[in-house]
């Protein structure tokens, strides 16, 4: 073998040695698309999921299913009204138990 031969063999190698641990994909697959801002009422949820920050989706996510229609609704975890909304909600989870 001559000197290119080696070498093409050697850049081959070490190209697929580094593309072996890659991810395919680099897309953020969050849950919410659409955040709102909007107050809501405590009495209005029928159940709340929390999504904690991972790989796929780098930001925290709450999504409230309302009672009256059972839409889900993304509300922003950093606004003040939400906070309050998931205070109340704990204040009302550790009344009911004892």
């Amino acid at each position: 073998m001559n000197r290119s031969a080696i070498l093409i063999c050697c850049l081959i190698f070490l190209t697929l040695s580094v593309t072996e641990g890659m991810p395919l994909s680099r897309t953020i697959r969050c849950t919410c698309i659409e955040i709102s801002n909007q107050p809501v009422n405590p009495r209005s949820i029928e159940k709340l999921e929390i999504i904690p920050a991972s790989q796929s989706c780098t930001r925290v996510e709450i999504i409230a299913i309302m009672k009256k229609n059972g839409k889900k609704r993304c509300l922003n975890p950093e606004s003040k009204a939400i906070k309050n909304v998931l205070k109340a909600i704990s204040k009302e989870r550790s009344k009911r138990s004892p």
